[in-house]
């Protein structure tokens, strides 16, 4: 990490454990499709300056506008604190759709590691899109995602959701692969074989729930990447995000 990333993680280290939308909106006049991003941090923080706004820059080159999603964290962030700030973003979204120029009916939600699960878990019927009274999102896009709190769950991660001691049915409650349904948006997962943070069993254990239940999916492995990457410049997984807005678009 060089000197001015450092800083910007400091910068969001101390961001207001509160709510924040920032918005990427094109402004040229014309309606686009839009994603709502949640960056990865264990529940514990918000790393926006590498997996939120290198995102959504690069949504916006490539024509969509973006969204971060700011939510609680550190002792704020007990279940379902994130879950209600992803909830309230979208509807803040939808509410100033034409003020955006969005096109409300082409909308992705993506989140990485801890930002992965939630944005899982808007697809879920117990924690997301169906709860909150929101439309259904095109698509999901997992980069490297936490997926279960149980046995293979990143554990701060799940202290900082679920506390100290989750009872067993709260464990089943929020992990994602025990709650996928046939009507789960189409997803796009992708993840490293050398991640040692968040163990890549995670990604498969959700693939292989979309499978099971006929969900429209592309998981991608890619060799060599560990956890963190972002953008994945100079790695295998450099054009991810050009991947997954082909899955999310059908281009």
């Amino acid at each position: 990490m060089n000197f001015i990333q450092c800083v910007q993680a400091a910068k969001d280290f101390w961001q207001p454990n509160r709510y924040i939308l920032k918005e990427y909106v094109i402004k040229d006049g014309k309606k686009h499709p839009f994603a709502v991003i949640c960056p990865g941090g264990a529940y514990s923080m918000v790393c926006g300056f590498i997996e939120g706004m290198p995102y959504a820059k690069k949504l916006n080159e490539m024509g969509l506008s973006a969204f971060v999603v700011y939510y609680r964290c550190k002792k704020k962030a007990l279940y379902p604190a994130p879950q209600d700030d992803l909830a309230r973003a979208i509807h803040e979204i939808m509410a100033r759709g034409d003020e955006w120029n969005l096109d409300l009916e082409h909308y992705s939600v993506w989140g990485s590691s801890a930002g992965g699960h939630l944005a899982a878990s808007f697809g879920t019927k117990n924690m997301g899109y169906e709860k909150y009274h929101l439309p259904k999102p095109e698509a999901l896009v997992l980069t490297y995602p936490v997926i279960t709190m149980g046995e293979l769950t990143h554990a701060g991660t799940c202290r900082n959701l679920l506390g100290e001691e989750p009872t067993k049915e709260m464990i089943e409650f929020a992990s994602i692969e025990k709650n996928v349904t046939p009507d789960y948006p189409d997803t796009f997962i992708w993840c490293g074989d050398a991640d040692r943070t968040v163990l890549p069993e995670n990604s498969h254990m959700l693939a292989e729930q979309l499978e099971v239940n006929n969900i429209r999916h592309q998981f991608l492995v890619y060799p060599g990447v560990d956890h963190g990457v972002g953008l994945g410049k100079g790695l295998a997984c450099e054009e991810w995000i050009e991947e997954a807005v082909r899955f999310w678009l059908i281009l």
